[in-house]
Parts: structure tokens; C-alpha cells; sequence
């Protein structure tokens, strides 16, 4: 799957990433359990779903983590869920991609404003597309109006036949500009993983190295974070990991693990839930970008009515979601969700705590499963952030 967010998500109701629902009252009360105990409480609410596998950590502003797990990692041995398993990020590397172009821009390399034609000459034109009036910014906000065509697949034998096919980014370009845009460039919001394809190919170009590159070098070094790998065109996982598992429907549980992400250059990331939280905290608490280009992250939009029946109150920043807590105020995030493995993520504002969940397991048959699955996984980020409890870092 693409999220990319997740690709089945947009067969089932039309939109083109899955971006996390409705979140659970999470008011602490003074007799109510622990942090460590609705941790585990939340972990075993999704696994009750039918979910595998889940993994959980929650990090507070001292630096405890808290950590919880629930299932199996492979249902065929029964094998425990590490809480330090791998997983791939999917669209939570599109922040990646997002910290990278605003540090070019700090350093003057390129500004918001620049055209896509200015930097990827004839590369956005045909069917009304015009990468001349496309900025930047529209791309990293998913105001371009281009139109999302990315292959995916929706039953066990696409599966198997597209599993190891690799795409060139221009040829995912190129199915795009096979469709009229969706909307004239800053006049709608519509998620385009098409739009963050041609941002790497535009990394490329500014600093003529690709896009993996730089994010090694200007993020993954720089935080240390030594359990965080581009694998490329490779379709296995560091280990430890959990089997990823694709729920089609009834008796179609597929395993899914072993795939080549579609848009390799960006999605081809792996983490573990430790590096995804300290990813998150430094960007928030301003040690990845200057101020200024923070700030400009955090200037969000609204989505477009499809999205808010998933993701209410939710708006988009440049490459950063901002959502509601139900303890007052809002939170930062980025969601993934490809080949089985589903990711939710959380940052306060100040970067101070942190909470990510990741599930492998992505039940896609059904809206009401996939609704499901996001509400669970919603609420344990929520009840994390929102945390009050006598051990809450």
C-alpha cells in the first residue's frame, strides 16, 4: 500500500491516502490506571480488533519511554511482537521529505514559491497540468490539484504479481499526467503522493544527490538514528520485525511482508518506534529547522470534506498533520501505513512527549474495519499525549 497513507483505504472510499479518524475521550482521572496500564489497555483494544501484531511506546518530556505490545509477529510460529521491531514508515517518510526541502530553503538553495517548471522543466504538462503555475508549497500541502494515480493493489493475486516490480519516479509522474488535475493549483486540498515523487526528484536536482540521500545525511546521522534505513529496491526488513499481514476479507489474511514499496526513492524507509518518536521530537522542539521554516510547517489548511469524514478537525501543514487532542489543544503527526503495516504518531507541540503505535496489520476490506482500526489507534495516541497518571513522564 501506498500512504503512501494506506492504497486499500483509497479503493474503499475513494480517497487516495488513509488519514486517522476520530479520536477517544481521554480525560484522566485521578483513580483512572496508569500511563503503563492504558498503554497496555490500548495495545490489547487493537489487537481485539483482529489486529496481529501492535507495538507501542510513549516518550515523556524526562525522557521515559513507556512500552507496551500485544499479539503475535507471525502467525504461523506465534512468535511475541518485539517492542523494538522494524517497520516501514510508508507516508510518515513524506515529513522526511517535507524537513529537507525547508532546510534548502533556509539555506537559500530554493524558495516555496518556485515553480515546479522551474526546477523540473516539462516533467508536469499534458491533460491541463501546467508544473508552471504548481509551487512548491502546493506540492508540499497537497494543493497541486494533480491527480493521484499510483499503482496498488486490492486482492491477493495483484499482490503476487506486482509485489517486486520497481518504478521509475518519472513513470509515476507520468500516470499522473495521464489524468486532468483534480482542481486548479490552490484552489481544493487533495492528498497526491504524486506531489511528494516529484519533490525527491526536485531534491535531486537542487542538490544533485537523490532524495535518500540527504535525508540520511541531514536527519538520520544527525539524530542518530541508527535503526532508521533506506532499503531501496530490497523487499525484506532489518530484523527484528513482524510479518505484515493484508486482510482482503474473510479466509484472505495474506502475508505481505515481502514487497518493494512503489515509490522506492521515498517509501522505502524502515524504523522502529524509538526512532520515529525521536524523529518527531526534534523536529517539534526546533533541532531539525530553523524557526522560521518550523512556523511555516505548522501554517495548516483545511482537507477536503472526504478526509474530514475520516480525520475531523484535522488540518495540513507542509509535510505535518495537525489534529485535536481531546484534553485540550492539538498535537503533530504524520501516519504510514504500506504493505500490511499501519503507523499512527504523535508529538505535543513542544515536542515534549511523544507517542507511536504500529500495527502489523491492515484490515482493508471494509470501511468499517478500517474506521475501526484507526479509532483504536487514534484513541491510544490521544490517551497518551493526553496522560496524567501517577508514572506519566
Amino acid at each position: 500500500m501506498v500512504l503512501t497513507l494506506r492504497k486499500h483505504f483509497a479503493i474503499a472510499v475513494g480517497v487516495a491516502a488513509l488519514l486517522a479518524t476520530g479520536v477517544a475521550p481521554a480525560v484522566a482521572q485521578p483513580a483512572g490506571p496508569s500511563l503503563v496500564e492504558q498503554l497496555r489497555r490500548d495495545t490489547e483494544a487493537i489487537r481485539a480488533l483482529g489486529i496481529s501484531g501492535v507495538q507501542a511506546r510513549v516518550i515523556g518530556p524526562d525522557g521515559r519511554q513507556s512500552v507496551a505490545t500485544s499479539g503475535t509477529a507471525d502467525l504461523d510460529t506465534g512468535r511475541p511482537v518485539s517492542a523494538n521491531g522494524h517497520f516501514r514508515m510508508a507516508s510518515t517518510s513524506k515529513t522526511l521529505v517535507a524537513t529537507v526541502i525547508l532546510q534548502l530553503e533556509a539555506e537559500g538553495r530554493l524558495s516555496l514559491d518556485d515553480t515546479v517548471e522551474q526546477w523540473l522543466p516539462a516533467v508536469v504538462r499534458g491533460n491541463g497540468n501546467d508544473g508552471s503555475r504548481i509551487t512548491l508549497r502546493h506540492l508540499l500541502q497537497h494543493t497541486s490539484g494533480i491527480h493521484d494515480d499510483l499503482p496498488g493493489y486490492t486482492t491477493p493475486q495483484e499482490y503476487y504479481q506486482q509485489r517486486h516490480r520497481v518504478y521509475d519516479p518519472r513513470q509515476l509522474v507520468d500516470r499522473a499526467m495521464a489524468h486532468e488535475p483534480d482542481f486548479a493549483p490552490g484552489e481544493g486540498w487533495a492528498y497526491s503522493n504524486t506531489g511528494y515523487v516529484l519533490l525527491g526528484m526536485t531534491i535531486q536536482k537542487v542538490t544533485g544527490r537523490p532524495a535518500h540521500e540527504e535525508i540520511e545525511h541531514r536527519i538520520v546521522r544527525q539524530l542518530g538514528l541508527d535503526r532508521t534505513r533506506w532499503m531501496g529496491t530490497s523487499p525484506t526488513l532489518p530484523r527484528p520485525h513482524a510479518r505484515a499481514y493484508q486482510f482482503f476479507g474473510p479466509g484472505a489474511r495474506v502475508d505481505v511482508t515481502e514487497q518493494i514499496p512503489v515509490d522506492h526513492e521515498i517509501l522505502s524507509w524502515v524504523t522502529t518506534t524509538r526512532d520515529e518518536n525521536r524523529f518527531f521530537r526534534a523536529l517539534l522542539d526546533g533541532h531539525l529547522l530553523p524557526a522560521g521554516q518550523l512556523a511555516r510547517m505548522k501554517q495548516t489548511v483545511p482537507v477536503n470534506a472526504k478526509t474530514q469524514q475520516m480525520w475531523p478537525g484535522g488540518r495540513y501543514g507542509l509535510g505535518l498533520v495537525e489534529r485535536p487532542l481531546s484534553c485540550g489543544g492539538t498535537y503533530w503527526s504524520h501516519e504510514g501505513g504500506d504493505g500490511g503495516y499501519v503507523t499512527l504518531n504523535g508529538v505535543t507541540d513542544d515536542g515534549g512527549r511523544s507517542a507511536v503505535v504500529s500495527m502489523s496489520e491492515a484490515r482493508g476490506d471494509t470501511l468499517e474495519h478500517i474506521l475501526d482500526q484507526e479509532n483504536a489507534a487514534s484513541a491510544l495516541i490521544d490517551h497518551a499525549l493526553c496522560a496524567t497518571g501517577p508514572d506519566t513522564p
